[in-house]
C-alpha cells in the first residue's frame, strides 16, 4: 500500500475548492458522493467576490499588520466576509484565537468595502 508524503499544507478559499471542483467535474464525467456534497456547500456559501476583489481583500487584510491574524484566518475572513464584530468572533471561534476589539475593528472596516 502507497503511503503518501505531505510535500507543503495550504488553506484553500471556497472559490479555490469550487474551481477545482469544477476541473474535476470537467475531468471526470460524474463525480462522487462527497465530492457532490462539498460542491452543494461550496455553492451555497462561496461570496460572489471575484479573483481580483479577493487579491485586494487579502493585501489589505495584511496591510492592517495584526501578527495573530494568519493567512488561514484571513482566508476565512474573505470566505464569510463579516460585517460586524460578532460575525468575525463567529467566523474566527474555531481558532484559539484573542484579539483586542480595535483589531477586530479595524478586520470588519478592512471588510465592510468588499461586503
Amino acid at each position: 500500500m502507497a503511503n503518501p508524503i505531505f510535500v507543503e499544507e495550504n488553506t484553500l478559499s471556497l472559490q479555490e475548492v469550487k474551481s477545482i471542483l469544477n476541473k474535476v467535474a470537467k475531468r471526470d464525467t460524474e463525480l462522487n458522493y462527497r465530492s457532490n456534497k462539498a460542491k452543494e456547500f461550496v455553492e451555497n456559501f462561496a461570496n460572489s467576490l471575484n479573483e481580483k476583489q479577493k487579491d485586494e481583500l487579502l493585501e489589505k487584510l495584511k496591510g492592517l499588520g495584526l501578527t495573530r491574524l494568519r493567512e488561514e484566518h484571513m482566508k476565512k475572513i474573505i470566505d464569510f466576509l463579516p460585517t460586524t464584530v460578532d460575525d468575525l468572533r463567529s467566523v474566527l471561534q474555531a481558532y484559539p484565537l484573542s484579539m483586542p476589539k480595535k483589531d477586530q475593528e479595524a478586520i470588519v472596516g478592512a471588510v465592510k468595502g468588499f461586503a
